[in-house]
């Protein structure tokens, strides 16, 4: 028997037990005549204690290992006369009596503790010995947790999970897929999938009325610390529903992994138009733990520059603009010059791409000052704070420019406010639902419309009249769960009428025959009575790192690839020999 009970679990009631323990050495101790060494395994950690009086030999034997040795001990529990108040384990020791090495260890490239001396690319490349620290081991922990919790609920809704193929039809629209080439059909390509959508269709056409799936997924995009090369889904789709059936369902969802995984009571879901969140948040995933929301100053056309009272004409900045807009920091009129100078190349940094920030401070006295004081009088400044509700000791940053390029660097720089000021709290959740969406979006490059989800999501049937006169205008039957400002997961109700997806694919630029070649099995299966239907995914990985209050999906995932897509530990992906090639026909 290689133990009797784990490094964790042994407590003060357990004193005088004989017991016997496995797992690696964490760290050793000699103080001359006694040594002691904490035990630890998956559980916890336990201190042994050997006494060099009573038995020496045990006590040279446990001087002589290393970090990262894998030990077996037997002895005795009994009280610690220094008590540790931080671990489980810490009011008791095992009184070593009998001590094996079951295998030794180099020293590890860094120390296997919680605030480790190993960097990133480091910890990656011996990824086995990362997940031996408590945080690392505690991240798959919790993804164990929330991917059995849903389990739970959705097999209590009577879903049922259903494995589709990994090895698919590469299709144009989307992302890049991951291609895998067939040996058996030389110069014919596999591909991974982006997701199961064609496949959790046909299993409502098949009548299995409610699937899912936690599922891989895989997109050949550009990194960054929340997306991967492969990652996970909750993958779900009901039949005869509509939007407000599919929201409830999945709020529930939602609502029952934060209360059984994290004990948070989260409240019902509020739901926000994309418009309102762009015109207030700037973007369609607003961070709603915190207001700041967005104020205009003017939004006419150019050729109405002028046509409002709030800003009047003489700065050209202002008067060359599409949109002025601006967000109020409460409490930050005392923001010196130094940090008004680093928000300004905040915003002016290549990945935002403004061209500058005006602020104006509401002093004690109610007094206004201004980066733009030569251009506005007094008066002008009190009714732009008005327009902010900017109190005494507010600060008021405003921007200026193209209308939707200026929304997206002031959401960043709202994001950026609430870092600086505490307000993005990762231990504190605020959980929302983004409605209608556009459907369609124009590509200028390519003079053609793209589907702003994928082909296959519903107009809303009220906007259908519309893809005849005015298709930018067309909302999708579509909905995204946004959680402290991420996107977890987003859905649709499908096209379930053969004509209607026709004609959707015929707007995308499809061919019939284009469409045919590439969804015929799905047009045709439309034909055998397709009930209305519906769905959801959420990004797993996601929702892990967002319960775990990290910004990174990467400690969530057992073997994630970096950056550059790399598996840095089996060094992947690398050269085929030419044997292979030659039977791939590459």
């Amino acid at each position: 028997m290689h133990r009797s009970h784990t490094c964790g679990e042994l407590r003060i009631s357990d004193i005088n037990k004989t017991v016997t323990l496995s797992g690696w050495l964490q760290k050793s101790r000699d103080l001359g005549g006694m040594t002691f060494i904490d035990l630890r395994d998956r559980y916890g950690i336990t201190q042994l204690a050997f006494n060099m009086e009573s038995n020496a030999a045990l006590c040279e034997q446990a001087r002589k290992c290393g970090r990262e040795y894998v030990l077996k001990v037997s002895g005795n529990v009994i009280e610690r006369s220094s008590k540790n108040t931080n671990l489980p384990t810490g009011e008791i020791e095992i009184e070593v009596t009998a001590f094996e090495v079951l295998n030794e260890a180099q020293t590890p490239p860094f120390t296997i503790e919680d605030n480790t001396d190993g960097g990133d690319d480091l910890r990656m490349k011996y990824r086995y010995l990362d997940i031996r620290r408590t945080p690392v081991r505690n991240n798959l922990l919790l993804r164990h947790k929330m991917s059995q919790q849903t389990r739970v609920y959705l097999d209590a809704q009577q879903f049922t999970e259903v494995e589709t193929p990994v090895l698919i039809k590469s299709t144009p629209e989307g992302a890049r897929d991951f291609v895998v080439p067939s040996r058996m059909n030389q110069g014919q390509f596999y591909a991974l999938p982006q997701s199961p959508q064609t496949f959790k269709q046909l299993l409502m056409v098949a009548g299995m009325d409610r699937y899912y799936q936690i599922v891989k997924c895989f997109r050949d995009e550009d990194l960054r610390a929340d997306r991967q090369p492969e990652f996970t889904q909750i993958d779900c789709e009901m039949s005869f529903v509509e939007q407000e059936d599919i929201l409830n369902m999945f709020e529930g969802l939602v609502k029952h992994l934060f209360k059984t995984v994290m004990g948070i009571d989260i409240k019902e879901l509020p739901r926000m138009s994309y418009a309102h969140a762009a015109k207030f948040y700037g973007n369609d995933k607003p961070d709603t733990r915190f207001e700041m929301t967005f104020v205009e100053l003017k939004s006419a056309p150019v050729e109405t520059l002028h046509a409002t009272s709030i800003i009047p004409a003489g700065f050209p900045v202002f008067d060359n603009a599409e949109l002025v807009v601006g967000i109020c920091a409460k409490g930050c009129a005392e923001y010196t010059r130094k940090q008004l100078d680093e928000l300004t190349d905040f915003v002016k940094r290549p990945q935002i791409g403004a061209t500058g920030l005006v602020y104006a401070r509401v002093n004690a006295d109610g007094t206004i000052k201004s980066s733009v004081d030569k251009f506005y009088d007094e008066a002008t400044l009190k009714t732009w704070a008005e327009k902010f509700d900017a109190e005494p000791g507010d600060l008021m940053l405003i921007m200026a420019g193209q209308a939707d390029k200026t929304r997206k660097a002031l959401s960043e720089l709202r994001l950026e406010m609430g870092t600086r000021l505490g307000l993005r709290n990762n231990n504190s959740y605020s959980c929302l639902w983004v409605t209608d969406f556009p459907l369609l979006e124009f590509n200028e490059e390519e003079n053609r419309w793209f589907a702003m989800h994928h082909p296959f999501t519903a107009p809303k049937p009220e906007d259908i009249p519309l893809l005849e006169t005015n298709l930018g205008a067309v909302r999708a039957n579509a909905y995204d769960m946004v959680i402290n400002g991420v996107e977890v997961g987003g859905g649709s109700i499908r096209i379930f009428n053969k004509d209607l997806q026709a004609k959707m694919f015929n707007i995308l630029g499809f061919t019939a025959e284009e469409a045919q070649a590439q969804f015929g099995f799905l047009m045709n299966a439309f034909e055998y009575g397709a009930p209305p239907h519906g769905g959801i995914a959420f990004g797993f990985d996601r929702l892990c790192s967002l319960f775990g209050g990290e910004n990174s999906i990467r400690d969530f995932i057992a073997f994630p690839k970096n950056n550059s897509g790399r598996d840095v530990m089996i060094d992947a992906p690398s050269e085929i020999d030419t044997k292979q090639k030659k039977e791939l026909g590459l």
